[in-house]
């Protein structure tokens, strides 16, 4: 089944970001980026991902350990989980429209979206990368998806973070309300 998994999912996430670039024209202009240093971070993450992921030959044993059993079904639902995830995550995205950007960013004119997939949680272009990488792991069924699961999280929550901030100085008692009644990534949880 790995080679199966060396196919379909870097065709998924390729798929997906290839969207991403196509999207990130016709944006409306930034007011405020995040600094530098948050961009290279989370970028360097996200490669060391993408290594643990498809890169067969890391010299750490301890990745390859499998952390359940893997079989047909794991992967499929692996990949139903992904497949989701990032439908997920680009609903999200076309209902953000030209608010949208890969840093955390303060658009001209930016408006504060509470509908769509942000009536479900206030990050669903996080929740479901998140998922993506979750079904991504399940399919591999080996600590290295774990490994980048986690290393996912942690970058995406750190930009999370700014963005909440920075969100409630822009909008103030309507961003308040909206994080009272909405979860962040997981609804009714988290």
């Amino acid at each position: 089944m790995f080679w199966f998994y060396e196919s379909l999912f870097p065709l998924l996430w390729i798929g997906f970001l290839l969207y991403w670039q196509v999207k990130a024209a016709g944006t409306k202009a930034t007011e405020r980026l995040e600094p530098v240093t948050s961009r290279i971070i989370r970028s360097v993450v996200f490669l060391c991902v993408i290594v643990l992921l498809s890169w067969p030959h890391i010299p750490f044993s301890w990745l390859y350990r499998p952390f359940l059993a893997q079989s047909p079904w794991t992967f499929w639902m692996g990949a139903a989980i992904t497949v989701a995830g990032l439908l997920f995550a680009v609903w999200a995205r076309e209902h953000l429209g030209t608010n949208w950007s890969r840093s955390v960013t303060i658009k001209q004119d930016h408006h504060l979206i509470v509908t769509g997939p942000y009536a479900i949680v206030r990050h669903p272009i996080y929740t479901g990368i998140l998922i993506g990488f979750l079904g991504s792991a399940l399919a591999l069924a080996q600590m290295r998806g774990i490994v980048a699961f986690i290393l996912v999280s942690l970058v995406l929550w750190y930009k999370l973070r700014m963005e909440e901030q920075w969100m409630r100085i822009r909008f103030g008692a309507p961003y308040e309300a909206y994080s009272r009644r909405t979860a962040a990534l997981v609804p009714f949880v988290l």
